[in-house]
């Protein structure tokens, strides 16, 4: 294992976060701060509790997840996207160190951003809304679990974008649809017994509850089942980038 190729790449593209610090870290912060303001303290200071939870409260860790999914796709579909952009991603593959090692360096750095910013949404919402974290390892490894998966998936984008246009459309009309649908601001619970069979087809709703049961001891679904599925899900996300270097789709062209 080349640990210096591995850290290169990753310090190079935690470097660029701090670059680019108002895109990164603030403008999620703040469009997540609005959230809370308006769904959790102006509107939910008027609506009665889900399972015992203020709504407030059950919000956050939809709105956590809403963030967490569309950084961690952002931040690797940019980042191996633009080295493909600029031709050094040639000099990359050239280079003496593993494909295995050029994953971890861009898909580690992705992940770290993502976790970073989940933390400081954590915190930011503590300034709005009063809540507690029953199960906190747990909500450490969801956190890291979903960053890690949805950032091999944003590598996949990345590689598979050929425009910048590319680079926003699996995140804008998929995964944002998918997450407000996913439970972010309702239980599912909630919805009449045909819309929560379909709404089972949703991911995101196993991300989402396995999350807020690390927060408050309650889920939609199984927490066994929200693991499995996302277990699943980075098993497939492995499968296709190792598909993508053995045959150089879009890499070697």
């Amino acid at each position: 294992m080349n640990l210096h190729a591995i850290r290169a790449i990753y310090l190079f593209e935690l470097a660029r976060t701090w670059r680019t610090l108002m895109q990164s870290i603030a403008s999620p912060v703040i469009s997540t701060s609005l959230y809370f303001v308006v769904f959790g303290s102006a509107i939910g200071s008027r609506m009665g509790t889900i399972d015992g939870i203020s709504y407030g409260a059950f919000i956050i860790p939809g709105l956590i997840m809403l963030s967490l999914l569309t950084a961690s796709i952002s931040n690797a579909s940019f980042g191996i996207y633009m080295p493909k952009f600029s031709g050094t991603i040639y000099e990359v593959l050239s280079a003496p160190i593993s494909y295995v090692e050029i994953v971890i360096g861009y898909v580690g750095a992705a992940a770290t951003k993502s976790v970073i910013l989940g933390i400081i949404i954590l915190a930011t919402a503590r300034l709005f809304i009063a809540f507690g974290i029953a199960h906190p390892l747990w909500m450490i490894a969801f956190l890291v679990l979903t960053s890690v998966t949805f950032s091999l998936f944003g590598f996949i984008i990345g590689v598979w974008a050929d425009g910048f246009e590319k680079l926003q459309v699996i995140p804008m009309l998929i995964i944002t649809p998918l997450t407000f649908l996913g439970g972010s601001f309702y239980s599912i619970n909630m919805l009449p017994p045909i819309w929560q069979k379909v709404t089972l087809f949703n991911p995101v709703v196993y991300l989402i509850s396995g999350f807020r049961w690390s927060f408050y001891g309650v889920a939609d679904v199984s927490v066994a089942v929200s693991i499995g599925a996302t277990l699943v899900f980075l098993a497939l996300c492995m499968a296709v980038v190792w598909w993508i270097f053995k045959t150089g789709y879009r890499l070697k062209a």
